[in-house]
């Protein structure tokens, strides 16, 4: 079957997460990306793992892994004339470009949008930024905690009493890439529309915005966010997370609780809570939170958590689900069944588990199809199959360390 971008050419010049994910999602989608390196350092998530003193000789980088798959790669000196002559032909050739550099970088090499578009007026100029292309922080620096703190999401995390906290896994160089795939699908359906081509901006900032829309929508328009909730205090205990015996959380979610709460402390084996005054309905129960959290707690606690998911099942249509650990997803049975985590025969390691695709087609489905390149892995191949080279010309450039 066809990919969706199946005949759309890709450039890459991203380091890092934010930039390379963006590329990586429009790869799995079946675009042709095309990953530039700088020649003499490569992109620094190459060695983000060694740095950490982690042994890689049996297994992938997952970190370069996971944000480069399925793209090939060149290795070139972008300072030479001769290596932005390259880019420029590729350029021509290509309907995607893609950068992550600060401000202004870009331009001064030459690569920029405004250089770029006189080669080729119908490029999509994607670049990923920390605080957007406009204001006084805009040249700045950005990574993914920059990113966390500016947008309010570390005060959104946790109770109220916590200091800001911090979230592993690069959320938003992650949601950053999510946003900027968003807008290179919106600009190639501009183009084939209206034909024209055109800049796309996605920052950490205004993604991490987006991401806490309701919350951002709150104080725009009420005056105040939605605030930290102590899940002690819950003014909805069925909207609410709970130890089991064995020390696994289950999480509830039942927005309108008066439709279920006679019926769910009957399951719970409590039935005389539902004629509890202090629980009579939800104003009441808001008003007694401490006290039915704890009630809660408790009964909670007396049973291991895969008893309780056997009784909630069996006893109604209530709505819940397991709190898992990251280390709990790949044996997820929904995690299997969805192919949100699939095996990936990889040339080097042989069989290894790789996050698939979170969007699903069923005519025009997408793939993972190769493992992230080798450093400058496929650099004589495009430069002679792609534009046109000839072997003693890519000679010349090994020779001026061009590439």
């Amino acid at each position: 079957m066809p990919a969706p971008l199946e005949g759309i050419r890709v450039i890459d010049w991203t380091i890092w997460q934010q930039g390379p994910v963006a590329s990586v999602m429009l790869a799995d989608l079946g675009a042709e990306v095309i990953k530039i390196e700088q020649r003499e350092s490569g992109d620094p998530g190459r060695g983000i793992l060694k740095m950490s003193g982690i042994d890689l000789s049996d297994r992938p980088n997952f970190y370069f892994e996971a944000n480069n798959r399925n793209k090939l790669g060149m290795a070139i000196d972008l300072k030479k004339p001769e290596g932005r002559e390259i880019v420029y032909r590729l350029v021509e050739k290509s309907d995607v470009f893609v950068q992550n550099f600060r401000l202004g970088v870009a331009e001064r090499l030459g690569l920029g949008y405004e250089d770029l578009a006189q080669r080729n007026p119908r490029l999509i100029y994607a670049s990923a930024t920390g605080y957007g292309p406009r204001g006084p922080e805009a040249e700045d620096p950005s990574f993914d905690q920059m990113g966390l703190a500016r947008s309010g999401f570390m005060y959104a995390v946790g109770e109220p009493d916590m200091p800001p906290l911090q979230v592993a896994g690069g959320i938003a160089d992650q949601m950053g890439a999510i946003m900027l795939a968003y807008g290179v699908l919106a600009a190639l359906f501009a183009r084939e529309r209206f034909g024209v081509g055109q800049k796309v901006d996605a920052s950490h900032l205004g993604s991490m915005m987006w991401l806490q829309g309701l919350s951002v929508s709150s104080r725009t328009m009420m005056g105040f966010a939605i605030p930290r909730m102590p899940r002690k205090y819950a003014a909805n205990p069925l909207w609410n997370h709970y130890r089991c015996k064995d020390g696994l959380w289950i999480c509830l979610g039942m927005l309108q609780p008066d439709r279920y709460w006679a019926d769910f402390v009957r399951v719970l084996g409590h039935p005389e809570l539902a004629h509890d005054p202090r629980f009579a309905d939800l104003r009441a129960r808001a008003a007694h939170a401490a006290e039915a959290v704890e009630i809660l707690d408790n009964i909670f606690a007396t049973r291991p958590r895969a008893e309780w998911v056997e009784i909630l099942r069996k006893g109604g249509d209530f709505i819940f689900t397991v709190v898992n650990s990251v280390d709990d997803l790949p044996d997820d049975p929904q995690v299997v069944a969805n192919d949100y985590v699939v095996p990936f025969d990889h040339p080097r390691f042989g069989p290894t588990k790789v996050v698939g695709l979170p969007v699903q087609l069923s005519a025009t489905p997408g793939t993972i199809r190769l493992p992230a390149p080798e450093f400058g892995q496929h650099t004589e191949q495009i430069l002679v199959d792609l534009l046109g080279y000839s072997w003693e010309e890519v000679a010349a450039l090994k020779e001026r360390e061009v590439i």
